[in-house]
């Protein structure tokens, strides 16, 4: 994984506002999309933004990047729910993971397709 690859990943999740949540593969998508429309080969996926995550997300809000389903990290469940919570970000009924339709976030300025 290199450096340019880690910086984008850590500086889009830096940027999800608090009360809000973005998925593994859609930051993944977003870092894509950027390393694409700046004339580079995109790269990365869900797996690699959870490897940046694992290996230097302290940093940063971690808890807002969460699975497919909404769920936090397993291994930081508590603390994640916990920090979710305390920002106001929707968790569905049983609170145990984000509510992705009212709480996902996209950049604004995510390139579109012409």
């Amino acid at each position: 994984m290199d450096d340019a690859y880690l910086e984008a990943v850590l500086d889009l999740v830096e940027a999800i506002p608090p009360g809000r949540a973005m998925t593994y593969g859609t930051v993944a998508e977003v870092v894509a999309d950027r390393f694409a429309a700046a004339g580079d080969r995109p790269r990365g996926g869900p797996r690699q933004v959870g490897q940046v995550m694992a290996r230097a997300g302290s940093g940063v809000a971690w808890w807002r990047v969460v699975d497919a389903s909404g769920a936090p990290p397993a291994r930081h469940l508590h603390r994640a729910l916990d920090e979710l919570r305390a920002e106001g970000t929707p968790l569905v009924a049983d609170g145990t993971r984000v509510a992705l339709r009212r709480a996902i976030w996209f950049p604004d300025d995510v390139p579109t397709a012409d």
